[in-house]
């Protein structure tokens, strides 16, 4: 099997102007990663049009609330989104720790494995630390080993807990992960000689 080689992507805070493209994005990935896990007629339904009012009220929040893009260079495609904020629900805060949350990440199906997700990721978790979180959760369907394989690969940990998402009829385990996130570097001036 031939590995696609990397992109060259800048990565940037998403704009209420690129909710459309985060939008169809969205439904894409789901459309193609959730094949076999979500009931096939609940994904043909999706439609990006009916997630654009939620991308947009999003993409004008305040921080610590953020979504990054990664933006290919040359055409100025959209190859991946990352949104992060402060954790959403208390029962998933660190009982001693400032805690955010990765609320969603996913790449255009015709780009995965070319570095954008790891790239958004990557801006993700600064933005977080910088924000002063020191510890960070995220949700992902137990059956998702792809992208189970991705958080984990990037120092993300099962930490055992499992709850039962509802979608349609269907009632999907979901796994909660979690890392630690330490404090930014300073940068200090650098001591001149004399």
């Amino acid at each position: 099997m031939r590995h696609a080689l990397p992109m060259q992507w800048t990565v940037r805070a998403g704009q209420p102007d690129d909710a459309p493209e985060i939008a169809r994005i969205n439904v894409d990935a789901w459309q193609h990663s959730y094949r076999g896990i979500v009931d096939d007629p609940v994904l043909d339904r999706m439609l990006p049009e009916s997630r654009l009012p939620a991308w947009a009220r999003v993409l004008r929040l305040p921080d610590p609330s953020r979504v990054f893009v990664a933006v290919e260079h040359g055409t100025g495609k959209i190859g991946a989104y990352c949104a992060v904020d402060a954790v959403r629900e208390s029962k998933d805060a660190h009982p001693d720790l400032h805690t955010g949350e990765l609320v969603a990440i996913y790449a255009d199906p015709r780009y995965h494995g070319r570095g954008a997700g790891h790239e958004v990721h990557e801006a993700a978790v600064r933005h977080l630390m910088e924000q002063g979180f020191r510890y960070a959760v995220l949700w992902v369907f137990q059956d998702n080993t792809k992208s189970r394989a991705f958080y984990e690969s990037h120092g993300w940990r099962h930490d055992g807990l499992v709850h039962r998402y509802e979608l349609g009829d269907q009632h999907l385990p979901e796994v909660r992960y979690g890392r630690f996130l330490p404090a930014p570097r300073k940068r200090g001036r650098q001591a001149t000689k004399v």
